[in-house]
């Protein structure tokens, strides 16, 4: 009886832990994700490179030494989609495009400046 009892907790567990995988799967953009800005216009530098991660969506700037200050807001979506905002000082570059696979690239624009370029992306890790 006590053993028929401990299977069907343990047959339960399970069916609960597989019931959670199966409906929250990791979105397969999560990670950490080289970023590099080259300007095709615009008196702004001719490159720029960042590393972000990247979490349920939700994309936060990974601070390197000697960096600027700088926020990320905006989303990727589930489908690779890229709608962002990066921020440094007063400077505000709206970033759009797409991530596939380890691999991403867009456009940027800095309006404030008038400098408009592409960007890259590359994958290093699924760890966040």
């Amino acid at each position: 009886m006590i053993l028929t009892k401990r299977l069907a907790v343990a047959l339960g567990l399970g069916t609960i832990l597989i019931g959670s995988a199966v409906a929250a799967p990791a979105n397969r953009h999560d990670g950490t994700w080289s970023v590099r800005m080259v300007t095709d216009s615009g008196v702004c530098d001719s490159s720029y490179n960042y590393s972000i991660a990247i979490e349920n969506g939700s994309v936060r700037y990974l601070l390197q030494p000697g960096d600027s200050p700088t926020t990320v807001s905006g989303r990727i979506s589930s489908d690779g989609a890229v709608d962002l905002d990066i921020r440094r000082s007063i400077a505000k570059v709206d970033a759009n495009g797409r991530l596939n696979g380890k691999a991403g690239s867009g456009t940027w624009k800095l309006g404030m400046l008038g400098c408009t370029g592409r960007w890259t992306a590359q994958k290093r890790s699924s760890d966040v």
